[in-house]
C-alpha cells in the first residue's frame, strides 16, 4: 500500500512539474517554440519573425494570382523573401494551439483567409497568418491586431497584406497545388505571409 501511495506521489509531482512548465512556456514562448528537431526549431523561427522586411525584401512578381497559379509549387518562392498581396478578405479565425507558439491556448495564430472574390472555395484560399509576437508589436505601434477587431474590419473587404512568406509543410498535402482534386483540401497553397507586417484596408 506505501509503496502505490509513493508510486502515485510521484506520478502527481512529475504531472504538475510538466504542467508549471508548459505554463512557463506558454507565458515565454521562445521564437522556436516548442521543437524536437532542428528543422522544426528552423521552421517554428521563420514564422516567429518579428524583423520588418525592408524594401529589397519584397519579391514584387508575387500577387494573389501568382500564388495561385497551379502546380507543384513547393519550391516555388523563398521563404527569404517578403510578399505584398492583395485580396478579398473571406473569413478571420484563431488557429488552435500549436507546437510553434508552445501549445499556447491565449497566444495562437489568427488566419486570415483571403481569396480574388466573394464565394471562392475553399481550395481557392490562401491563408495569411498574424503572430502572437507581432500581434504584440501592432499594440504598441496602436494598432489592435485582435481576432475580434480584424473580423469587424477586414471581413468583405478587399485589403493589402505585407510580411514574410512562409511555406507551411504540415499543411502542404492539404492544398490544391500539392494535392490536386483532394476533397480534404481546404487551401490553395501551402504558401503563406506567415508572419503578417502591415494591414491596409483598401475597399
Amino acid at each position: 500500500m506505501l509503496t502505490r501511495t509513493r508510486t502515485f506521489l510521484l506520478v502527481g509531482v512529475a504531472v504538475a512539474l510538466l504542467i508549471a512548465l508548459w505554463l512557463i512556456l506558454t507565458q515565454n514562448c521562445p521564437s522556436a517554440g516548442i521543437a524536437l528537431t532542428g528543422r522544426a526549431r528552423h521552421l517554428h523561427r521563420l514564422k516567429n519573425r518579428t524583423a520588418l522586411p525592408q524594401p529589397a525584401d519584397f519579391d514584387t512578381r508575387i500577387t494573389l494570382t501568382e500564388l495561385l497559379k497551379p502546380g507543384d509549387d513547393t519550391n516555388r518562392w523563398s521563404t527569404a523573401r517578403a510578399a505584398r498581396i492583395q485580396g478579398e478578405v473571406i473569413d478571420v479565425e484563431h488557429a488552435g494551439p500549436e507546437a510553434t507558439n508552445c501549445f499556447s491556448p491565449w497566444g495562437r495564430d489568427i488566419h486570415i483567409l483571403i481569396a480574388t472574390r466573394k464565394g471562392a472555395s475553399k481550395s481557392e484560399h490562401v491563408v495569411l497568418e498574424v503572430t502572437p509576437p507581432l500581434r504584440g508589436w501592432a499594440r504598441q505601434q496602436g494598432m489592435d491586431w485582435t481576432e475580434k477587431t480584424l473580423q469587424a474590419q477586414l471581413v468583405g473587404h478587399w485589403c493589402e497584406f505585407e510580411g514574410w512568406l512562409n511555406f507551411d509543410v504540415g499543411h502542404a498535402e492539404e492544398s490544391e497545388n500539392i494535392s490536386p482534386g483532394n476533397p480534404n483540401n481546404w487551401r490553395a497553397t501551402a504558401w503563406e505571409i506567415h508572419p503578417i507586417t502591415k494591414i491596409t484596408v483598401l475597399r
